[in-house]
C-alpha cells in the first residue's frame, strides 16, 4: 500500500472548497447572467478557469503523472486533449480548409504528455490559444439556433458539447488533483 496523502483545501470558509469566495476567480460577485447564450458563455468560463485551478502550482512530473494503469490521463494530458477538443469543434464548423491536430493522430494528447516544462508551457499556450480562436470563430453568431458548417452544427450544440467536455474533465481533474497532493474542493 502507498501511503495515504492528506487531504487539504485553500479555503477557510467552507472547507469543502478549493477556494475562499472572494479569491475564486468564478464567482462574478453578482447576478447569474441573463438569457440561454449568456449562460451558457458563463458555465463555458467557469469551466475553462475550474481546469487551470486544478493545475494551479505544479510543476512538470505532477502535470504529467498518470493516474491509474493502464490510463494514460494525466493533468497535462488533460491540458492537450482540450486543446484538441477546441481544435476540432472549430474546425467542424469551419467553410475553409481543417486545421491539423496538435498533438497527433489517436491519443497523442494523453499518451505523449511528459513530465518536460516546455511541454507543460506549450499546452497553456495551446490550449489559450485555441479557446480564443474558437471563441472567435463564435463571436459573430448570438443566435444559439445559427448552424454552422458542412454538417450544420447549432451555436447552442457547440455551446452545450464544450460544455460538457470541460465538465466532464473537470470531475477527472478532481481525482487527478487529490491523488498528487491531497487538495481537494469543488
Amino acid at each position: 500500500m502507498s501511503e495515504s496523502i492528506p487531504r487539504w483545501s485553500k479555503a477557510s470558509i467552507y472547507p469543502d472548497m478549493w477556494a475562499d469566495p472572494q479569491d475564486d476567480p468564478r464567482d462574478t460577485g453578482g447576478v447569474s447572467p441573463d438569457g440561454e447564450f449568456a449562460t451558457l458563455q458563463d458555465y463555458l468560463r467557469s469551466y475553462r478557469l475550474t481546469l487551470l485551478m486544478k493545475c494551479e502550482g505544479l510543476d512538470a512530473d505532477q502535470l504529467a503523472r498518470r493516474s491509474v494503469p493502464p490510463s494514460t490521463m494525466s493533468l497535462l494530458g488533460l491540458l492537450r486533449h482540450l486543446a484538441e477538443v477546441e481544435r476540432d469543434w472549430r474546425n467542424w464548423i469551419t467553410d475553409g480548409d481543417k486545421e491539423p491536430k496538435i498533438y497527433g493522430a489517436g491519443d497523442a494528447d494523453f499518451d505523449g504528455a511528459a513530465a518536460e516544462q516546455a511541454q507543460v508551457d506549450f499546452a497553456y499556450a495551446a490550449l489559450a490559444a485555441e479557446q480564443a480562436a474558437s471563441d472567435a470563430a463564435l463571436a459573430g453568431h448570438h443566435d444559439l439556433g445559427d448552424r454552422l458548417g458542412e454538417d450544420k452544427i447549432s451555436v447552442r450544440e457547440l455551446y452545450v458539447h464544450r460544455i460538457e467536455e470541460y465538465a466532464r474533465h473537470c470531475g477527472h481533474a478532481d481525482l487527478l488533483r487529490e491523488c498528487i497532493d491531497g487538495r481537494v474542493g469543488q
